[in-house]
């Protein structure tokens, strides 16, 4: 679905990424793993089409991307939700960008809704719900246009760990049931394997790929039994090892 050729991003003088090359399949989740700084929310700014590169290519579905992409969804860190918008209007913003008609709006936001959790808390504000609460919210949002990809940049990052751990096994079910296409951002170790198929280590900045993991975990994962697992503490140590000379000083 995603593939990416010799890819280089340039900010002045500052080269963030460096001849990077991997393809994502079709249905497939894939982390991106890596130090602070060096290009990894770039890399899905380009996928997505907000950003283009300096050299080299970006192909989705075969097709060149050079302008927005609009068959992805794109999940960032910061929490975007609209504070005047009740939960299912916020839900709604995509879909009124596209010109849905209100009823079609309407049952597509009460589909999303139920899938992530969140009934009898429609008509609840931004405010008045937890941040884990809100985290589906946005989740919510990125999914009720049914985009065939999902670029996720550290969705869950301003979570505390326990919450985290409820929010990923929630993304899980969700994907399982759905096996949407995923290029997700961490520098959680614990959450890279958890969650993806495969992880893309990347070196500091000129950010190069280091290594690729495939993590033969089955599914569906329970990631309170996985982390518990022989299996999961060796794909850590190796994961560790891979990065610790681009991250420790």
């Amino acid at each position: 679905m995603i593939e990416i050729t010799d890819l280089s991003k340039s900010f002045g003088e500052i080269e963030a990424l460096h001849e990077a090359s991997f393809t994502v399949a079709e249905g497939e989740f894939v982390a991106l793993i890596g130090p602070s700084g060096c290009g990894k929310s770039t890399l899905l700014n380009m996928v997505s089409g907000l950003m283009q590169p300096t050299s080299g290519t970006i192909r989705y579905d075969g097709v060149v991307v050079e302008e927005i992409n609009t068959r992805v969804g794109y999940m960032t860190q910061n929490e975007t939700l609209l504070p005047w918008r009740s939960v299912a209007d916020n839900i709604s913003v995509p879909l009124e960008i596209r010109g849905m008609p209100k009823a079609a709006r309407r049952s597509a936001i009460d589909q999303i809704i139920e899938m992530v959790g969140l009934t009898g808390f429609a008509a609840h504000y931004p405010s008045q719900l937890s941040g884990g609460m809100r985290k589906r919210v946005q989740l919510a949002r990125t999914l009720v246009y049914e985009p065939e990809t999902l670029l996720m940049d550290e969705p869950f990052g301003s979570l505390d760990p326990l919450l985290k751990l409820v929010v990923q096994e929630e993304l899980l079910r969700i994907w399982e049931h759905s096996r949407k296409t995923v290029l997700y951002v961490t520098h959680d170790l614990g959450e890279a394997i958890s969650l993806a198929d495969r992880v893309i280590v990347f070196t500091r900045r000129p950010a190069t790929i280091s290594a690729i993991f495939t993590i033969d975990l089955p599914r569906p994962r329970d990631i309170g039994v996985l982390r518990g697992t022989p299996a999961f503490a060796t794909l850590y140590e190796h994961l560790w090892e891979a990065l610790r000379g681009e991250v420790v000083v």
